[in-house]
């Protein structure tokens, strides 16, 4: 897979989560619940530290912290997707996560937190909100752990073969 393809992918990514994150920003006021479904609401809410809001009630150090973790990240992914440019599977999986990645470092970058705003619930436990770019690093890695499956390996590294011939 071309560089190029797994690049645009990614910036369909970024571009799907910043325009979602705006408009929630724009239709809804911080705190704000819309139930859309028995099972789901569009809440807009901001998130300063990470996943399950980690590091959330640090002093703010956590915001350059994780902000440089994902620009490290960002340039490993892209080395990491010229180098493997033959795998389609492993290239789409972290162009997912290229793009949730540089998502989330936009609005962390820019506004010192990260706006979710899918909150998903059963009964009254509500999983932590979450926006595309979450989502999109979780179908990444949900990705490359199949493609980890199904990597047809040569025949001398699989489990119990021998090289003799």
């Amino acid at each position: 897979m071309k560089l190029h393809f797994s690049l645009a992918i990614a910036s369909i990514v970024l571009l799907v989560d910043w325009i979602s994150k705006r408009w929630v920003e724009s239709t809804l006021a911080y705190g704000q619940h819309i139930a859309v479904t028995d099972f789901f609401n569009l809440v807009l809410a901001y998130n300063p530290g990470a996943a399950f809001s980690f590091l959330s009630d640090a002093s703010g150090w956590q915001r350059w912290f994780l902000s440089a973790i994902a620009l490290a990240a960002s340039i490993l992914i892209i080395y990491l997707l010229y180098k493997h440019s033959y795998n389609k599977l492993f290239c789409i999986a972290l162009s997912l996560i290229l793009g949730g990645a540089l998502g989330n470092l936009w609005d962390r970058v820019t506004l010192g937190y990260v706006v979710d705003f899918l909150d998903f619930y059963l009964g009254d436990y509500h999983w932590p909100a979450f926006n595309i770019a979450d989502s999109a690093i979780v179908v990444g890695a949900c990705l490359l752990i199949l493609d980890s499956i199904k990597t047809d390996r040569p025949p001398s590294t699989q489990p119990g073969s021998s090289n003799n011939s």
